[in-house]
């Protein structure tokens, strides 16, 4: 049964993400991310990790996508850009999706999943809590990851204005 929710979650978030990619409108594109976000949620609660998917709903769905479609809608951008607005974008698009598939047919192929486990086993998370393991962890040895998504997430709303923007 668990395996027939995954795939479901794991559904939902594709086609999302298909949807965040594909739609024109920012607004619906933001709203895509929103099922994206919980449906990531929904996949942290089957791997036994509430505190990350409740994390993940009110960081993610509730504060930085409602900060992006404040900024969406409160720079209201046009939704047609045009014909050849951006003229290497589908040259850049193709290279990514051929990428995407070497990856894929990579990972496919080798059909090698890591079964280390590292130092965070659910014994350690539940002697010592789940808050205090991920705290711990996030602020000593996931600093750098840590701090490279909120450089990333700032890049993105800079992005977003610059988008935005009116000429």
């Amino acid at each position: 049964m668990e395996i027939i929710v995954f795939y479901l979650f794991a559904a939902i978030a594709v086609i999302a993400a298909l949807g965040v990619v594909g739609l024109r409108n920012p607004v619906y594109a933001a709203l895509c991310l929103a099922v994206v976000f919980v449906s990531f949620a929904g996949l942290y609660v089957l791997l036994s990790a509430p505190f990350i998917a409740v994390a993940q709903v009110m960081i993610y769905a509730g504060a930085i996508l409602i900060l992006f479609v404040f900024v969406i809608m409160l720079l209201s951008p046009p939704v047609d850009q045009g014909e050849g607005a951006l003229k290497w974008q589908k040259p850049l698009a193709l290279g990514f999706v051929g990428a995407l598939a070497v990856q894929l047919v990579l990972v496919l192929a080798l059909a090698v999943l890591p079964s280390a486990r590292g130092s965070l086993t659910p014994e350690v998370i539940a002697q010592r809590g789940d808050v205090q393991v991920v705290g711990a962890a996030l602020f000593s040895d996931y600093l750098l990851p840590f701090e490279m998504t909120s450089l990333l997430l700032l890049v993105a709303i800079v992005g977003v204005i610059v988008l935005a923007k009116k000429r």
